[in-house]
């Protein structure tokens, strides 16, 4: 028991390198928040302010000076304060002089500035070592121990030792540091928190796009045309039935993108006969957000469950049931059972669940606690091998879904067919072309350009 204690210490306090003292520039939400995380780590620390007198919320155990007497007590300073404010440093530069100074900015917009806010203080403080830390985390995730949130800090510098000490700083207070280089990398560095969901952004409009065309086409086959033709009102169907068309063509259509730039890159090196070129750049972002594109379709898939759940409630469903049911007890008949179309109706639905089943599987072992519990071979079968199984199923799903009616000319509203036929189009023809692909006169060539071989090479 005290064998573990102790062992458990030197995460939080106790360490010679943590009595250093650290001192921080502004007294705003971030600076207070990382003076806290600081003295809980066993660092002492002194804030710098423009009005030392004014300071009530600083956490209890640290030290506020002005700023030229608060750079006096450390080497690291930690600048905390906005790019708008920094003119005030060019009157400590003898006393910053050797020091090492933390930018940890941001701005309001990507490329706001010329130059980094980094590097626009080295220029500044010349004589100091300026290293660029701490911008990707938040106050909140300061207080909150970052067990909620990334633990990840990009650092920068030109100076090694300086970063060096830097990084140091960032392991005691429980986080991650990734060196990222000179301070050249700082104008990209201050880009990740501008970024708004940068690799979900073509997922969410392809489909928010899939959703709308297929709702409106959807209307006019289901809404417009009875209206038209049989002055028939069936604008409710817009609440449930239509979504519940949408919803699941939309899946399958994204998880079948999924597959598809891997298929074009197979193509693209196979014409190619080498794997030494690069893909074109639409390609590399398309490959790039198929995670992104996977978990939007295990999104809509899931929509489409919660909607299939709720069709025996509904209330045009219920009616249909109840006069079918009084049709039947006033004429005595009764609807003959058909084997064939129980055997199709539960097919549709068994094909269903293992289909959504896989996909929740695929969903899961995207995430990153799940991922890295595993391989690098255990993750490529999951999401190569029965990622195609899924797509399978829910491929047959919707072939069956169509039954016997799929290729009925009655279908046809306006010479215009079913939407779940459009449904299928992509899924078939990267399943076709996968078909083509897994060939073994195909595949072994295949294989030999990834593992290195060129058609055309000379040695």
């Amino acid at each position: 028991m005290e064998k573990t204690y102790i062992d458990a210490l030197p995460l939080t306090m106790n360490s010679s390198e943590k009595q250093e003292t650290v001192c921080i520039f502004g007294t705003g939400d971030f600076g207070r928040s990382l003076g806290l995380k600081m003295l809980q780590c066993g660092y002492f620390v002194v804030f710098g302010s423009r009005n030392p007198q004014m300071t009530n919320l600083l956490p209890n155990g640290a030290e506020v000076l002005s700023y030229s007497e608060a750079a006096k007590k450390s080497d690291i300073i930690i600048i905390a304060i906005h790019r708008e404010h920094y003119d005030f440093l060019t009157e400590l530069t003898e006393v910053l002089n050797g020091k090492i100074l933390v930018d940890i900015s941001n701005n309001l917009k990507i490329n706001q500035y010329p130059e980094s806010n980094a590097e626009y203080l080295a220029q500044l403080v010349p004589g100091a070592h300026v290293v660029k830390a701490f911008n990707t985390i938040s106050a909140w995730a300061l207080q909150s121990g970052a067990l909620d949130a990334s633990r990840q800090v990009f650092v920068c510098g030109n100076d090694s030792k300086a970063k060096q000490t830097v990084m140091d700083i960032v392991r005691a207070l429980g986080l991650t540091p990734l060196d990222q280089g000179s301070l050249m990398a700082a104008k990209e560095i201050e880009k990740y928190p501008l970024q708004l969901f940068p690799m979900w952004r073509f997922p969410f409009y392809l489909s928010a796009a899939l959703c709308i065309f297929l709702f409106f086409y959807c209307v006019v086959r289901d809404v417009i045309y009875p209206y038209v033709y049989e002055k028939k009102d069936n604008t409710f169907r817009m609440a449930i039935s239509i979504p519940n068309r949408v919803f699941p063509i939309t899946a399958l259509t994204l998880l079948a993108l999924v597959y598809l730039p891997g298929v074009i890159a197979a193509i693209l090196q196979l014409y190619r006969g080498t794997k030494y070129r690069r893909f074109p750049d639409w390609l590399d972002h398309w490959m790039l957000c198929r995670k992104q594109l996977g978990l939007v379709a295990l999104g809509f898939a899931f929509l489409h469950v919660l909607y299939t759940l709720v069709i025996p409630i509904r209330y045009y469903v219920r009616w249909r049931l109840g006069n079918l049911t009084a049709t039947q007890a006033i004429l005595k008949k009764e609807v003959p059972f058909s084997t064939s179309t129980a055997w199709l109706y539960d097919s549709y639905v068994a094909l269903g669940i293992l289909g959504f089943f896989l996909f929740v599987l695929l969903g899961i072992t995207s995430l990153p606690s799940v991922s890295n519990a595993v391989n690098w071979r255990e993750f490529r079968f999951v999401q190569s091998k029965l990622g195609y199984l899924t797509l399978i199923l829910c491929t047959a799903h919707t072939l069956v879904y169509g039954g016997k009616k799929f290729l009925n000319p009655s279908n046809l509203k306006w010479y215009l067919p079913a939407a779940y036929v459009l449904g299928l189009i992509i899924p078939c023809i990267v399943l076709v072309i996968k078909f083509v692909l897994i060939m073994p006169c195909v595949d072994n060539t295949l294989t030999r350009i990834r593992q290195g071989w060129e058609r055309n090479s000379k040695h």
